[in-house]
């Protein structure tokens, strides 16, 4: 089976999920959104939305389940990618951080410190909104995997 791209979509931003819509099309890669809700897709055929029960990780659960070496994962979820990573897919942030074996302990030691920081009031706020060079990162790293994938 060839590689293909899941996405954690419950907190996937739209602009984001836009540009995976305009290569599965392009390309016919194959894109399937994971959320505990109920999500509408283009009528792409190899786009699809996978529903699972509400609850704490479950669509990460399910993600994990499914990929597979060499699919790609776009998760802002630090833990999930780390998964990702140890099954031998790749991980990528809708901000265009292309997570890897090399930096993810650094980037959990971070996380971990950073809700440590929140949870004691030193920091708040969510992150700043998505910018265009954000997308745009994150479209030169899908491009670059799409690129290998197709020359593998």
């Amino acid at each position: 089976m060839s590689a293909q791209i899941w996405v954690d979509a419950d907190a996937c931003p739209n602009v984001i999920k836009e540009i995976l819509f305009r290569a599965a099309e392009r390309t016919g890669i194959s894109v399937t959104l994971v959320a505990n809700q109920t999500l509408c897709v283009p009528r792409i055929p190899s786009v699809r939305a996978l529903r699972v029960s509400a609850g704490f990780d479950v669509a990460d659960g399910e993600i994990v389940k499914q990929v597979a070496a060499g699919d790609l994962v776009v998760t802002a979820d630090i833990p999930l990618a780390a998964e990702v990573l140890a099954k031998g897919g790749r991980a990528l942030n809708p901000r265009g951080e292309l997570y890897s074996t090399d930096t993810i302990r650094a980037v959990l030691t971070l996380r971990d410190f950073m809700d440590t920081m929140r949870s004691s009031g030193q920091v708040g706020g969510g992150p700043p909104p998505l910018t265009l060079a954000d997308r745009n990162a994150f479209a030169s790293h899908l491009d670059s995997w799409l690129a290998h994938r197709t020359v593998s």
